[in-house]
């Protein structure tokens, strides 16, 4: 017999469903009773993907593939796992075999299976592995994490220079693999926001040196499958993107929260027209914001500029309403300032080194506050521009179902507003769409898919979704998705706020989905009802006992919101139910929860 070893050891015989030139998708060559955890049957469709394409290339050339390159991502909105698939494609172009997988689905013992792998990861929270690679990298940082001199490498980082764990995850990583004896196929590229062009440049400097490498070329190489092994759906690229965003029209904005609420949160429609974008429940949506121009007209003011100064052929007053952060201030500014006035306040708290404090000094400060607060030693209207980022999109969860609502994606945005009555500030683009986007008035956008984040796949599975305030938002998608489906599988959600009587939004639609059977259970967390303050953790320790029995029976778990605080209180409450109601410590409860994540039974999208 054939066969062919899985991750965890398990031979899994071969034959004619993989033979050259076979069109099965890859999602049929693994048998639906077969014993493998979701995380496996990750790694082995991509095996089977990148064996596929060897038997194609070698049906339609007569060659087989020069090599075979691992493609391993971490991701938390699927942009590394994106262009994974791409790195694949092209390997594959390229006449070598290819194949893509999420950290966490590989050990380190399988690197030593590998010739050449290539690692795409972003970073998450403050210098932290994305939730689908800090298993693997846990394993990989042990002492006991296998040698790799035979194996050739390349990483590639996706972040944000605004933090100062800059693609602190690749960085990590690539020191690792060397220290283990890897050797480098290209050096780390680390991206900024706008990574489109380096990762382009560095993916084909990493194909040209395999191909340089194994001797393969891109002649006669085989079509690529659709597939690229990463175990999830291909998802075409859609021409919207941050360089030419859909002028999408606001057909709907409609304010959630009681008017005498403490916050502001707003429901949103837009409509996708010919667009063409296609969704799915759990995406996110990228929103081109535009300055305030209340904003720009008070740091032209300060600057004693007219806003008609040329900057690359536009105005300067554009530039600065469509261009520039001008709200958040950005690290170089800081070190400007510092450097230019070193006896500064702002220079005595950057000098202690601790990153809260220099947050909590920032906090209701934007970079007009720091420049009156620099006086005459602030820089001028030159040497002010380069040190303002440029305008990013705001990126939110998806509300909608396309099932429910094809032709429009909908939004749950919480209105930022804050201050004094010295100066009133304002969130870029909440109240760009609050306030200052007419009734159908087109807005920039595009689709930041995220194939991490999404409904079972089995209709019969339970969910379990945790998401208050705004977090609500992807799990309205997923409970319109779920009907729309005419899923069987129980759906449970915990929700909560401030005030129920101003804050439960989307009441009278829950209400309803209750009432049809679709929204099984409901708990609401309402922290200032009652003297003592009541958080979605606390009522999910209240239904320890439940909650662990819809683990047992192969829930789902969803967290959604708030990275700093909640979501990190969730966990915490996950792992003491676990421990609690399995009574075997919190290492098993650990375990078990990794078993979960693993198994993509536990995923979060949490900002």
């Amino acid at each position: 017999m054939n066969a062919l070893m899985t991750p965890t050891g398990t031979l899994v015989p071969t034959g004619s469903p993989i033979s050259a030139g076979s069109p099965a998708p890859t999602g049929a060559l693994i048998p639906a009773d077969a014993p493998f955890s979701a995380a496996q049957e990750s790694w082995l469709a991509g095996f089977l993907a990148g064996v596929a394409a060897a038997g194609r290339r070698e049906a339609t050339t007569g060659e087989a593939p020069a090599a075979t390159v691992d493609v391993l991502f971490g991701t938390q909105t699927g942009t590394a796992e994106f262009l994974s698939g791409e790195l694949v494609t092209g390997a594959r172009a390229r006449g070598l075999g290819g194949r893509a997988a999420a950290l966490d689905a590989v050990t380190p013992e399988q690197l030593t299976t590998m010739s050449h792998l290539v690692i795409v990861t972003s970073t998450y929270g403050e210098g932290e592995m994305p939730d689908n690679a800090g298993l693997f990298w846990e394993a990989l940082q042990a002492e006991a994490a296998p040698r790799l001199e035979g194996l050739r490498y390349a990483v590639l980082g996706l972040g944000d220079r605004g933090y100062d764990d800059f693609c602190q995850a690749a960085k990590l990583l690539d020191t690792r693999l060397e220290q283990l004896g890897a050797t480098r196929l290209c050096d780390r590229v680390d991206c900024d926001v706008d990574y489109e062009e380096p990762a382009t440049a560095w993916t084909a400097a990493v194909l040209d040196q395999l191909a340089a490498e194994t001797g393969a070329s891109a002649a006669g190489a085989a079509p690529a499958p659709a597939d690229s092994g990463a175990g999830t759906a291909a998802r075409t690229r859609s021409p919207w993107n941050k360089r030419t965003p859909y002028p999408s029209p606001l057909v709907v904005n409609r304010l959630l929260s009681a008017p005498d609420s403490a916050k502001e949160i707003r429901h949103y429609e837009f409509g996708l027209g010919d667009s063409g974008i296609t969704y799915a429940a759990g995406d996110a949506l990228a929103v081109v914001p535009v300055n305030d121009d209340t904003l720009v007209g008070e740091l032209l003011g300060h600057l004693g500029a007219s806003g008609e100064e040329d900057v690359d052929g536009q105005p300067l007053a554009d530039v600065l309403r469509t261009q520039r952060e001008i709200r958040v201030p950005s690290k170089d500014l800081i070190a400007d300032l510092v450097e230019r006035a070193p006896s500064s306040e702002l220079a005595s708290v950057v000098a202690h080194g601790d990153r809260g404090e220099l947050d909590s000094w920032l906090w209701g400060r934007d970079v007009l506050d720091l420049l009156r607060d620099a006086g005459s030693t602030a820089p001028g209207l030159d040497a002010l521009l380069p040190l303002l980022r440029p305008l990013q999109a705001r990126q939110y969860s998806i509300s909608s179902s396309p099932l429910a609502h094809p032709d429009r994606i909908h939004l749950t945005v919480a209105s930022v507003r804050y201050g004094s009555g010295h100066r009133r500030y304002e969130g870029v683009a909440s109240t760009y769409l609050a306030d200052r986007v007419g009734a159908d008035a087109p807005v920039g956008v595009y689709l930041q898919p995220n194939t991490s984040f999404g409904v079972p796949a089995d209709d019969d599975a339970p969910m379990v979704m945790i998401g208050p305030g705004t977090g609500i938002a992807p799990f309205r998608g997923f409970l319109h998705e779920r009907a729309a489906r005419g899923a069987s599988g129980r759906n449970w959600l915990f929700f909560g706020d401030q005030h129920r009587r101003t804050d439960f939004v989307y009441e009278d639609e829950l209400t309803e989905l209750g009432e049809r059977g679709v929204l099984t259970r409901l708990d609401l967390a309402f922290s200032r009802d009652q003297a003592e303050k009541v958080y979605v953790q606390t009522r999910m320790r209240e239904q320890a006992r439940e909650l662990y029995g819809w683990l047992e029976d192969g829930a789902h778990v969803y967290v959604c919101g708030d990275a700093s605080r909640m979501a990190k209180d969730v966990e915490a409450a996950l792992l003491e139910i676990i421990a609690g109601q399995r009574g075997k410590g919190a290492d098993d409860a650990a375990q078990y929860l990794a078993d979960l994540r693993r198994a993509k039974r536990y995923v979060r999208d949490v900002y």
